[in-house]
């Protein structure tokens, strides 16, 4: 069942399972909550409260006012996931994601550590380092984020407004070469895509990352906070994916430095970069890691 609650910028929607410590887990683009319709039930039934929100511009979560900006910008990520929990009342948590999910996750913890139990990520370190956008990837990367640079075009606005299932069928395959999904997955999460911020929130996102876009003026501190390359100092789990389209599996070693806290990396055998729900199992056993692991900090 899907509930409701308001935030000082969003009504944000979101499913809620289970009693316990809370963990949030976050999805990515272009994907939605359904990436962890088998991760929500596993952790509930570990004794977890498992909250899983649709991000800004996805399914039924809105904006509240006409005239809030339409940013998709990393410090507005960040700041949706802590302004979330407070509307629960809710202290400190597990925060859990891939993709966009995985950096407002990081986002989060950078920022707020004490409002951060522990984080699991997908990939590692994801804060942006925009100063940086201008350098160029070895080609066969770069051609795999094709969509980045066609989403600073008016073809790629137009392009993304007609075709969202499209698209994302495309991104899926190319993330997750090894993920046999079936049009019903695609077809359920693309629901979430026919949210009327969906294509601003999406567009801003890629061109504020590549410097194309200003940011939110609200959002200037945290982004300035967010150039530094902050350390995340909390208990993390972080995850590779083997078979990760985009993001070839590491040891764990690239952006180690930003993790002044405890943390152990896994690589997830034959995963894709949707790993929640291509490897459900290995992305909860992470969860209940990071809580082990923080629990044993206190």
């Amino acid at each position: 069942m899907i509930r409701r609650v308001s935030t000082e910028v969003l009504d944000v929607a979101y499913q809620d399972v289970g009693d316990g410590q809370p963990v949030i887990l976050l999805h990515g683009f272009p994907y939605d909550i359904h990436s962890y319709v088998e991760v929500a039930p596993l952790l509930a039934a570990s004794g977890y409260r498992v909250i899983v929100p649709y991000l800004r511009g996805h399914g039924p979560t809105r904006f509240r006012r006409p005239q809030t900006p339409r940013s998709g910008q990393q410090a507005a990520l960040g700041a949706d996931v802590i302004d979330l929990m407070d509307a629960l009342a809710i202290p400190r948590a597990v925060l859990a994601g891939y993709d966009w999910g995985g950096r407002a996750a990081c986002v989060a913890a950078a920022l707020r550590p004490e409002r951060v139990t522990g984080l699991v990520s997908v990939n590692g370190y994801l804060i942006q380092d925009i100063s940086a956008s201008a350098r160029p990837l070895p080609p066969d990367l770069e051609a795999g984020f094709w969509y980045f640079f066609y989403f600073l075009t008016d073809r790629g606005r137009a392009g993304l407004t007609a075709n969202r299932r499209e698209i994302a069928e495309v991104i899926w395959r190319r993330n997750s070469p090894k993920w046999t999904f079936g049009g019903a997955d695609l077809d359920r999460a693309a629901e979430a895509f026919d949210n009327p911020d969906y294509v601003d929130v999406v567009l801003h996102s890629y061109r504020h990352r590549l410097g194309h876009a200003a940011g939110a003026p609200e959002y200037a501190d945290a982004e300035a906070a967010l150039a530094l390359s902050p350390a995340i100092t909390v208990p993390t789990v972080t995850l590779d994916g083997t078979a990760d389209g985009n993001f070839p599996a590491t040891d764990g070693s690239p952006g180690a430095g930003h993790f002044t806290g405890p943390r152990i990396h896994h690589q997830v055998p034959d995963a894709g970069h949707n790993l929640p729900q291509e490897a459900p199992g290995a992305f909860a056993d992470a969860v209940r890691e990071v809580a082990a692991l923080a629990a044993g900090q206190r």
